[in-house]
């Protein structure tokens, strides 16, 4: 799963939620799928996050110069 694809899955969610358009009978599952995403979505945007600070370190010049 992408990042976007799962990002859009949760809005979908969000919006059947908001509306009130789910059942009451499907609210617990689709709370729990929207906490699967939003933890997804954490996940990956920790991990890209930490592997930027990695490049970005990478550019700077040694401090010895």
């Amino acid at each position: 799963m992408t990042y976007e694809k799962a990002y859009a899955e949760l809005a979908g969610l969000s919006r059947e939620m908001e509306d009130g358009s789910v059942s009451v009978d499907l609210l617990a599952e689709k709370v729990r799928r929207a906490s699967e995403l939003i933890r997804f979505c954490q996940s990956r945007l920790r991990d890209t996050e930490a592997e930027v600070s990695r490049i970005i370190e990478g550019l700077q010049p040694d401090s010895e110069d």
